[in-house]
């Protein structure tokens, strides 16, 4: 078991849509602990990584043969991600379906599903993030030929997700108000995976001691040119330029 996240050592064993999971990685505790510095320890991390990525390379065949841009959306609890689904699921810009990461409960899948959109749910159990297999699992229970993008919302935690390849072709990192800027600075290894840093419930600002200019330079620091946008559900403007900025990015891939 990581002594850091809890995640354990099972098999590549899944019941998804609201039901247990096992999940076989001996987790890649990817954590600079002493007692990780083992040969065989960083052999197993290694074996393990290169089996996940290899199910990541055939999810993104799997979305691209059906033209679809898949998208993972990473963050602590509670910033966000699934209210910013639910806003894109009133605008309709186009067409998406969302595969929900959670320890437990369907809540967020219901949330998105009460909006009609098509959501399937995936508990993890003690497992503090979603790999490739899950992914690949859950891909084929959505109505992937009549979408255009795939949301992949992960388990909320700044750390463990940010070392798993799951198919997606771009991550969008949130960051709440609430949390404060320097949230960017202590996880870098997640805010480096980002193509897009979200700043989000930024109709707090007045509340909160959080530097807007402050967390940019941060985050640009850790990845030069990354893109950020700040976003709040009251404010519909800034939906806009989130929706814009997908768009941008798939027409790209055309």
């Amino acid at each position: 078991m990581c002594k850091d996240c809890g995640c354990s050592f099972t098999d590549h064993h899944h019941d998804h849509g609201g039901h247990h999971h096992h999940h076989d990685h001996a987790h890649e505790t990817l954590h600079q602990n002493p007692q990780l510095n083992d040969p065989k320890t960083i052999s197993v991390i290694t074996k393990i990584l290169d089996k996940n990525d290899h199910e990541a390379v055939h999810n993104r065949a799997h979305f691209e043969e059906h033209g679809v841009l898949a998208i993972n959306l990473m963050s602590s609890p509670g910033s966000g991600k699934t209210a910013l689904l639910e806003a894109l699921a009133d605008a309709k810009p186009f067409a998406f379906g969302v595969i929900e990461g959670d320890l437990e409960t369907s809540r967020d899948a219901d949330r998105i599903r009460a909006k009609g959109v098509s959501a399937y749910q995936i508990q993890t159990g003690s497992a503090c993030h979603l790999d490739a297999f899950m992914v690949h699992n859950a891909l084929h229970e959505l109505p992937i030929g009549s979408l255009e993008i795939c949301f992949i919302e992960n388990v909320g935690n700044l750390v463990c997700p940010a070392s798993y390849d799951v198919g997606a072709h771009l991550n969008i990192v949130l960051v709440s108000v609430p949390e404060g800027e320097d949230k960017i600075e202590k996880y870098p290894v997640m805010f480096r995976t980002a193509d897009l840093i979200l700043i989000t419930k930024t109709d707090l600002l007045p509340y909160f001691d959080f530097d807007v200019e402050r967390a940019k330079t941060a985050a640009r620091r850790l990845k030069p040119g990354v893109d950020i946008l700040e976003f709040s559900t009251k404010e519909p403007a800034t939906l806009q330029n989130v929706i814009d900025w997908i768009e941008f990015k798939r027409k790209m891939r055309k």
